[in-house]
């Protein structure tokens, strides 16, 4: 059984039929453009074999009226019926004489797009010589953005979402005179532009019948994208209009499946979309007017990732089809449907279909593969993505975007629920949960996504690749080892328990945490979220021992002050850095008396850092030194600073001239620390003799790590994670067989834990 998202098939929809009375007008508007001319239909017999169906056909938008897109299709229309309707013009009138009413009443049109209908909304503004503002979320490549505004439209970028860019463009028609919102989405109060977009669309409908004809062929299956479901209704109202209905498959990413979860829900639903290279379905909200036909007509929902959709990409440049992201969509969504057993009803040896290829090449991002899902290859995969994180490597650092982008792909093409945490730019966390029916307990596995700098790495810091060290096999790469086997392992075990069909009580998570190696922001912020879990691994690289407990720290700067003067004026300097060796003195003496832990040992001090003076020849006003406390947990940050102060107190009563500021606190870590009798602790003992046929140590920790944040919060956690050399290394590996370990003692420890 798989773990990805399950096909939608409707099973209300045998029966259903749909009118689809002719557009009056409609095609001599379209036949009137300069270069109007059907766009190919294109056989693909080699793909029909493959399939074992009688015929594949796409239609290639690659090419319309000189766009790269089906789009102008519909939004021609919906601007020709708008600017009409807005100056009381019969749908008759010409393109020449529209042109004309609409400068002089300074007409400007307006719409939210993320890429094709947005240049097809500026292109009919600019045929008619008057002003187009588009409004387009951030995440809109500039590359796409150049191709707008090369229209000749003034671009609006929106610091939101795609649906936040529609919210916008709302709001510009209310303080705007003039302005035509032109949107291929409806919503309550607006209905009649999205519906003439979608009468629009009917001429790529016709053309199709009318070559399909020509050719002696009767389409049985039409499989279109999806996005808002504009173009996908006019699909429906025209295929269940037919004399023979045909059935109809509708198609978006993974990581906007408005369409599908609403079918799944009953109900129109709005979802948070994540990236995508398929930029015109990044839609979180079927269009209302669609919504109910669509419900009623389509026959089934596929939902594909970005790398089926590269993939059904290039497949069509190989048979000179010149189709980009959602154009290949149609293909991959075949391909997922071919492999299910439920789609006998829509594909069989007679089958006659058709795919929507509805727009053309561009450029875009190449995807890495989210079907991945063996600890193995997801471990490569992660380490291929460049997370170092920025605020240790200022000139190399790019922080977790990418990587928790992957992440969001990767849940969604599995249904799996995830939240998206970001209060710092550009340091996102991701939290994944596949939830239980309710009675168990939860499980979280806690791993983060960042690294350190990749410069220091000897040879391809981002290879991946698959070798031999010290006679074992091992995976190669910056974070391999630290930690992104582990977190591999950890989503490994979420999709074992998805495909395996059998739902925990208890809920399963995976926190995919940003900026460990430096500040732990990622755990920190998932903690301020309310994430909790009755237990908690963090697969950290412990050579595969149990660290139930480890050390605390608590970073104090100490400032001794003295008087700044030349140095030639002994009389009124006071040399502070001087003053400082009696601070280092009593502190060399003070940590022979901290206090010991029954496992952790005795909690240890060092001096990290000394900064002082400004030149050879001046006496320094100011030392600061940072004193680093490795903690047990009988010590607390009042009685660290209370012990400095007193010492700084007692050289200052010994030592008149000797002068400080009040030692403060500016990094603090709490100690983490599990019994080894712990039930939880005894859990993962048991999974890991099952798995390995014997017991792992079960020790405490020299590091720090985020598991003390989780035991603050009362989330009792181990750090128990896979076999390898190389922590911040010049060179890093991590055990090909340790980690396959790893995915079978945490899908055990979830059906042991959660179940």
């Amino acid at each position: 059984m798989s773990s990805r998202r399950s096909i939608y098939f409707n099973p209300a929809v045998a029966n259903e039929r749909s009118a689809s009375p002719q557009v009056e007008g409609l095609t001599a508007f379209h036949q009137s453009f300069p270069n109007y001319a059907p766009t190919p239909l294109v056989q693909l017999p080699e793909l029909a074999t493959e399939l074992g169906v009688g015929h594949v056909l796409v239609k290639d938008e690659s090419n319309r009226f000189g766009l790269p897109s089906f789009k102008v299709l519909g939004a021609s229309w919906g601007c020709f019926r708008a600017i009409a309707a807005q100056l009381g013009l019969p749908s008759t009138v010409s393109l020449d004489e529209l042109s004309s009413r609409a400068k002089e009443a300074s007409i400007i049109l307006t719409t939210a797009s993320m890429g094709n209908h947005g240049r097809a909304v500026a292109f009919m503004a600019r045929l008619l010589g008057i002003e187009a503002r588009i409004f387009v979320p951030r995440s809109l490549s500039q590359w796409t953005r150049d191709l707008i505004a090369g229209e000749g439209a003034r671009l609006v970028v929106v610091h939101g979402d795609y649906d936040q860019a529609v919210q916008d463009a709302v709001d510009e028609t209310r303080v705007g005179r003039g302005v035509l919102l032109i949107q291929d989405t409806a919503f309550e109060g607006y209905e009649d532009v999205p519906m003439w977009i979608v009468e629009g669309y009917s001429t790529m409908m016709h053309e199709v019948q009318n070559e399909l004809a020509r050719l002696s062929l009767s389409g049985s299956l039409m499989i279109t994208p999806a996005g808002v479901g504009s173009l996908a209704h006019a699909v429906a109202k025209h295929c269940k209009s037919q004399s023979t209905p045909m059935s109809v498959v509708a198609v978006e990413p993974d990581t906007a499946a408005c369409l599908s979860s609403s079918l799944t829900a009953g109900k129109p639903v709005t979802v948070q979309t994540s990236s995508t290279i398929m930029d015109g379905m990044d839609c979180g909200t079927v269009s209302s007017t669609a919504w109910p036909n669509m419900q009623r007509l389509v026959d089934a929902c596929v939902t594909v990732s970005s790398y089926e959709s590269h993939c059904a990409v290039q497949y069509l440049t190989s048979k000179s089809v010149a189709a980009g992201p959602c154009g290949g969509a149609s293909l991959a969504a075949l391909r997922q449907l071919a492999t299910s057993k439920e789609a006998t009803s829509l594909l069989n040896k007679d089958s006659v279909v058709i795919l929507l290829s509805t727009e053309g090449a561009r450029e875009y991002p190449v995807p890495k593969d989210v079907s991945v899902e063996d600890v193995v290859g997801l471990t490569q995969t992660l380490t291929q993505i460049n997370s170092s994180n920025p605020t240790l490597s200022v000139t190399d650092g790019v922080g977790e975007t990418e990587i928790a982008n992957y992440l969001a792909a990767w849940f969604a093409h599995r249904d799996i629920e995830h939240h998206w945490i970001e209060k710092v730019a550009g340091r996102p966390s991701l939290v994944g949960v596949l939830r239980g029916s309710g009675g168990g307990k939860s499980l979280m596995f806690n791993g983060h996504t960042d690294t350190v700098s990749l410069s220091s790495y000897e040879a391809d810091p981002l290879s991946g690749s698959i070798g031999i060290k010290n006679g074992k096999e091992v995976i190669f790469g910056r974070g391999c080892l630290d930690m992104k086997g582990g977190l591999a392992a950890g989503l490994a075990a979420l999709a074992a328990t998805k495909a395996s069909g059998c739902v925990p009580r208890g809920d399963v998570i995976v926190a995919a945490v940003s900026d460990e190696e430096d500040a732990s922001q990622g755990t920190q912020d998932v903690i301020e979220a309310g994430w909790r879990a009755d237990a908690a691994v963090l697969p950290e690289p412990t050579q595969a021992a149990i660290f139930t407990a480890h050390k605390g720290f608590v970073w104090v700067e100490v400032d001794i002050l003295g008087v700044a003067a030349h140095g030639s004026d002994p009389v009124s300097g006071e040399d502070a850095i001087l003053y400082a060796g009696s601070f280092l003195q009593a502190l060399e003496k003070y940590q022979s008396q901290l206090p010991v832990d029954d496992l952790l040992g005795q909690g240890s001090l060092h001096c990290g850092l000394i900064r002082g003076g400004e030149e050879p020849s001046s006496y320094p006003d100011k030392c600061t030194i940072t004193v680093e406390f490795r903690t047990v947990p009988a010590q607390t940050e009042a009685s660290i600073l209370g012990d400095i102060s007193a010492l700084l107190k007692e050289i200052a009563e010994q030592k008149p001239r000797f002068k400080y500021a009040e030692p403060r606190i500016t990094m603090s870590r709490p100690t983490q620390k599990v019994a080894a009798d712990h039930p939880f602790v005894q859990k993962a003992v048991a999974c890991a003799s099952a798995v390995l046929g014997s017991k792992p140590a079960v020790k405490a920790g020299p590091f720090w790590t985020d598991a003390a944040l989780l035991g603050a919060v009362g989330i009792p956690s181990i750090v128990y994670g896979p076999a390898g050399e190389g922590l911040h290394a010049k060179e890093e590996w991590v055990e090909v067989e340790s980690l396959q370990h790893f995915e079978k003692m945490f899908t055990q420890l979830v059906q042991d834990f959660c179940y």
